[in-house]
């Protein structure tokens, strides 16, 4: 079983950033490829990241691609998302999860956060 914590959303200004934290709990952490995920007001959830369990490749969508960076810290059971650049249409709750593989679609992830809120004011 794997648990997982999101923090570090809030509110900020277009063009702005911030970072986004991902707590694992257990011991399997560094089994698991990781994404991050978000889901806007009357849309569907979408990918925005992946990274493999070894963080040696990583995946990113067409929209945030060259202003998001995810990293992980396996010896501290973490997972990151920096955002650069934000934009209004940002704005959703982003959620990060937990796949036996690497993988873009979020039926292939097993286990989920709770959110955290991101609003980018324009």
């Amino acid at each position: 079983q794997v648990q997982l914590v999101e923090s570090g959303g809030g509110m900020v200004e277009a063009g702005g950033s911030l970072r986004l934290s991902c707590a694992s709990s257990g011991r399997t952490f560094s089994t698991y490829a990781m994404g991050w995920f978000r889901q806007a007001p009357g849309k569907e959830r979408e990918f925005v990241s992946a990274i493999t369990r070894t963080g040696g490749t990583t995946k990113y969508a067409d929209s945030v691609k060259g202003r998001f960076t995810i990293s992980r810290d396996n010896a501290k059971n973490m997972v990151y998302l920096q955002m650069n650049r934000l934009k209004p249409e940002d704005t959703a709750v982003y959620y990060c999860a937990a796949a036996l593989g690497y993988s873009y679609s979020s039926g292939s992830y097993s286990y989920w956060g709770q959110g955290t809120q991101v609003t980018v004011s324009s």
